[in-house]
């Protein structure tokens, strides 16, 4: 999975890799070179006490050495850099991904794990690559070269290179295989702790109302340390690697320097020789740290592009048309035939058999009792997900068929959880139309009751508006967010609970005041005050996904018993006629 990313986002930068693969096989050569220029200048020019010989070679040594560490430094600028660009195209994939997915797909996942998969899952693989590109790229040509040298000084000698090679070999490899499954593990936890921190600043208040402070640092603590526990266990089998890479290291130069000495008394061998010879095994050996340490790294990489892969190939549940619809004939037709919804492997559909209609200048109310499927009704319009049964129609075609920015032009939805985003009340209102001027602006927030607060707010249109618009009260939001609608001017407003945070004088006048400015549109109300909706032109009544009853108030309070409930619930019975 690992490669398979690699190979599919480094393509474009064959080039660069190219450079940087030349450079690292130039400095590696320069580096190899080097034991052997040292060991001529001991045989030659410190035996014979040839000083020019020595001052000659020393100077191309040096001459060598710039060289590499040119090289060097142009390899580590292309794989930076290439790295880097690895990094920002992963990043943009998943996150294109997952704006692409609908609101099953993103349940699916969890807001926290799409999270650290776009973040810490890629710096993972992005590291590596940079890892291998300034590391990896060098260490089997200096391993092979070494050996090669190696062999050329003296053959007898090499033999200590062949115990030392495998040894390292096989107690790297024992330890990589252990690291794989942790490492998921503690993806895994990280994602948790993500989840845990995500909801604790998301519900502050909510835990500050119910005084659970000591609860929940008990909970952030649990996850911590299990977390902690995990990257513990990886540490201590990484701790492991170096300790048993420099003990051979050092059992394996006691013993070329043993023989070695025999060799040399025996005449066999020269003094620069065996210099030269430790000078490769110290090069080999280095080469396997580097790549001990690459090792160490691939285990968490490959887990973490196995977690990016699920996301780039997970396909939306909400596909775009082949073939769009780029012109609706009619304005503002709604009709919803036969729908269902189910999640995937609920044993129950959420919504069963629903028919509906909503017509341009009418008002359209859906009420019933909480769980009913309202919300999940309103969500298949916009294509926030799509139904599994039946058909969505606006203006006579199916919203699967229809351009998805034509049908985000045509429907307008207030969500039940009105949501700001970070920057200022204009930004925000002009989400869905940025030419607005800010003469439309203020309309739409007079329309909503909302221009009295924005007038006061220091800086007005241009103050500052929290991510989550958490610097402005519940219902403020909810104004801000229906002024966010009307700015769009769609043909269909989708209204899912959006009057909750309301008091009954604002609720009052900006249900008048929208009454005047949607008149000519559709209106579909989601509500669960029966006050909101009472003088709709069409109620329908949802029980347990389905359709019991569709009419007026009155026409409900007299034959509709689970409608009748609802509004006795909340009014007398004086008040509800």
């Amino acid at each position: 999975m690992l490669i398979r990313l690699l190979r599919t986002y480094l393509r474009p930068y064959r080039k660069p890799i190219t450079w940087l693969v030349l450079l690292q096989l130039l400095q590696t050569c320069a580096t190899l070179y080097l034991p052997t220029l040292n060991a001529d200048i001991i045989d030659t020019g410190v035996v014979n006490g040839d000083t020019g010989y020595i001052l000659s070679y020393g100077a191309l040594m040096i001459g060598i050495s710039l060289a590499q560490v040119v090289c060097n430094i142009g390899a580590v600028y292309y794989g930076a850099r290439t790295a880097a660009a690895l990094g920002r195209d992963v990043r943009a994939a998943v996150f294109d991904r997952v704006q692409s997915f609908s609101a099953r797909e993103v349940g699916h996942f969890g807001a926290p794990s799409l999270i650290t998969r776009t973040t810490n899952d890629v710096q993972q693989v992005q590291m590596l690559a940079l890892m291998t590109f300034t590391l990896m790229v060098s260490a089997p040509i200096m391993c092979v070269g070494g050996i090669v040298l190696a062999l050329g000084l003296d053959v007898p000698l090499s033999a200590v290179l062949v115990a030392v090679v495998p040894v390292l070999g096989i107690s790297v490899t024992l330890i990589v295989r252990r690291l794989r499954p942790l490492f998921r593990t503690m993806q895994e936890r990280l994602d948790t702790v993500n989840r845990v921190l995500r909801e604790q600043i998301t519900g502050n208040r909510v835990i500050r109302a119910f005084v659970r402070d000591e609860y929940e640092q008990q909970r952030f603590r649990k996850s911590n340390a299990e977390l902690t526990e995990m990257a513990m266990g990886t540490g201590n089998l990484l701790a492991l690697m170096f300790p048993i890479v420099m003990t051979v290291v050092n059992l394996s130069s006691i013993a070329v320097v043993w023989f070695g000495a025999h060799r040399i008394d025996s005449g066999g061998m020269q003094i620069g020789d065996l210099t030269a010879f430790l000078a490769y095994l110290m090069q080999i050996v280095m080469s396997v740290m580097m790549a001990t340490f690459m090792f160490m790294m691939v285990p968490r990489a490959e887990v973490c592009a196995e977690r990016i892969q699920e996301v780039l190939e997970t396909e939306s549940s909400v596909v775009p048309p082949k073939a769009p619809v780029r012109e609706l004939r009619r304005h503002g037709h709604l009709e919803i035939r036969g729908a269902g919804f189910r999640y995937p492997g609920a044993e129950e559909p959420v919504l069963k058999a629903i028919d509906l209609v909503a017509l341009p200048g009418e008002t359209t109310a859906v009420i019933g009792s909480t769980g009913s499927g309202k919300s999940t009704l309103l969500g298949l319009v916009p294509r926030l997900f799509d139904a599994t049964d039946g058909r969505v129609l606006v203006d006579g075609e199916d919203v699967a068929n229809v351009e998805p920015q034509l049908l985000a032009k045509t429907v307008g939805l207030v969500p039940q959880k009105p949501y700001l985003f970070a920057g200022t009340v204009a930004t925000n209102l002009r989400y869905g139309n940025p030419d607005a001027t800010d003469e439309e602006l203020w309309h739409a927030l007079e329309v909503a009751q909302a221009k009295e607060f924005v007038e006061r707010l220091e800086g007005g249109l241009d103050a500052p508006v929290a991510q989550g618009g958490t610097n402005v009260s519940g219902g403020q939001r909810q104004r801000l967010a229906i002024a966010r609608t009307l700015v769009q001017r769609p043909e269909i407003y989708l209204f899912d609970d959006s009057f909750s945070a309301l008091d009954y004088a604002t609720d009052a006048a900006l249900r008048t005041a929208l009454a005047r400015e949607t008149s000519e549109a559709t209106v579909v109300i989601v509500a669960q005050r029966v006050a909101t909706i009472r003088d709709a032109d069409r109620i329908v009544v949802l029980d347990e996904g389905r359709v019991v009853g569709t009419g007026r108030h009155h026409e409900l309070m007299a034959d509709n018993e689970t409608y009748r409930e609802i509004v006795l619930s909340q009014l007398t019975e004086a008040e509800a006629a």
